[in-house]
């Protein structure tokens, strides 16, 4: 055995015994440590740690609408039940895993639909999507279906992404050529990018995500081969938790950029980032840390 290639455990046996969850993924068990099921699957939800912290931090210094506090901590949530999920392969954990996906999405949606309403329109809207939050609930604790639970995400995602390029083009180029004209084709060209950039990170670690799925056996037998640590690449579901924790965060911050021009503020305010050099974020134009002037 080298130093730079490390076998995997032999034993199967794990720290928190059996698999109750209704799936598991082309990570073996308990391969490289007793004490957690899938260690890369595991460690790779650290993506939302990290940007969650970040995206908080920026909301609390920059003042953001308080709606991004509730975003950013439900993605948080998201990762920390992911983690737990991946350690434990409990059903208990797989269910702390993909409920608050779908909670954390309905609060973007709520962002989305409610803005500018009145208060009456904000109640119906957020009456509406916490019914259909308790249905999803429910129903899925009754039928246990993972692909129920994945085309409710995929359905409750679309419609949110739908309405952001509806408002996108149809309020805000508007309103941006009546007050701004000359920076109106620069804002427009980067939230559109920022929008794109985020889908095809999210569709990309999907695309992984499946790929892992489908020709997991050729992957174990690879990783077997190359062994630790430069088997870890092959974790597809990793990636998928990389590529969708950055993807959801640049999602979160899309918003928040349409919302502060939506407000008149693009004078006030600038979208700091670099395409697929650089985490966004929405700063003050005399933030000193920014990368560049927009």
């Amino acid at each position: 055995m080298s130093i730079l290639q490390i076998p995997y455990r032999e034993g199967r046996d794990g720290f928190w015994g059996e698999q109750t969850s209704t799936l598991n993924w082309c990570e073996e068990d308990y391969n490289i440590t007793y004490y957690c099921a899938e260690l890369v699957n595991t460690l790779t939800n650290l993506m939302f740690m990290w940007l969650g912290v970040k995206g908080l931090r920026n909301v609390l210094e920059f003042k953001h609408s308080p709606i991004f506090i509730l975003a950013y901590v439900g993605y948080m949530v998201v990762g920390l039940g992911s983690m737990a999920f991946h350690a434990t392969l409990k059903y208990e954990m797989q269910l702390a895993d993909e409920l608050p996906m779908i909670y954390t999405v309905f609060i973007m949606c709520y962002a989305t639909f409610s803005y500018k309403r009145s208060p009456r329109t904000q109640l119906l809207i957020a009456s509406i999507m916490v019914g259909l939050g308790i249905f999803i609930t429910v129903y899925y604790l009754y039928a246990k279906n993972p692909v129920f639970h994945q085309v409710a995400f995929a359905l409750i995602t679309a419609t949110t992404i739908f309405r952001g390029f509806y408002v996108m083009e149809y309020q805000l180029r508007p309103q941006l050529r009546d007050r701004n004209p000359t920076v109106c084709s620069r804002i427009m060209r980067e939230m559109w990018t920022l929008a794109l950039v985020s889908i095809i990170t999210f569709v990309g670690g999907f695309f992984i995500w499946n790929m892992d799925n489908i020709f997991c056996r050729h992957l174990t037998t690879a990783k077997n081969q190359l062994q630790l640590p430069w088997s870890i690449v092959l974790e597809g579901h990793g990636w998928w938790h990389i590529l969708t924790g950055l993807g959801a965060y640049e999602m979160i911050l899309w918003r928040m950029w349409l919302v502060r021009c939506l407000d008149g503020e693009e004078e006030k305010f600038m979208l700091d980032w670099r395409p697929w050099s650089s985490i966004p974020q929405v700063v003050p134009r005399t933030h000193k840390g920014a990368t560049k002037s927009s």
